[in-house]
Formats: structure tokens, C-alpha cells, sequence
């Protein structure tokens, strides 16, 4: 269990350290597939679910949510 969660905090670190080039929509989309497979993950861990589903649910809603706001956000800074 150590070794897959020390894998995933390196892929994780890895994968934010790319971030500094994305657009607005880009960035919003990662950052709530993020949250929301963090959110995911402890809402089964309490429930009793499954919690890879929990963590790909909460990834997958996350991701949409935060690309639609990121996309928001990027046409509003371009109309400035």
C-alpha cells in the first residue's frame, strides 16, 4: 500500500510540474479531476464504497466540472 500510494504522490508531483504552459481550460480541468477524485475517494472510504470507483467517478465529474469553469475563464480573459 506504501509503495502505490509513494507512486502515485510522484506521478502526481510530476504531472502538476508540466502544468506551468496549459490554458485556462486545461488547467481548470486538472485541478478538479484532482479534487475531485480526492473528493471521490473520501465519500466512498465513508460510505463503505469501492474506492477506486469513488476516486474515478469523483476524477471523471471533477475534470468536466473544472474544464467548463477553466473554459469560462479563458473567454472572459480574452474579452479584457
Amino acid at each position: 500500500m506504501q509503495k502505490i500510494f509513494l507512486s502515485l504522490l510522484i506521478v502526481m508531483v510530476l504531472g502538476f510540474a508540466a502544468c506551468t504552459n496549459m490554458s485556462r481550460t486545461q488547467q481548470g480541468a486538472l485541478s478538479g479531476a484532482a479534487l475531485g477524485a480526492g473528493a471521490g475517494l473520501g465519500i466512498s472510504a465513508l460510505a463503505g464504497g469501492s474506492l477506486g470507483v469513488g476516486a474515478l467517478v469523483g476524477g471523471a465529474l471533477g475534470g468536466v466540472a473544472g474544464g467548463l469553469y477553466g473554459n469560462q475563464q479563458e473567454k472572459q480573459y480574452r474579452h479584457y
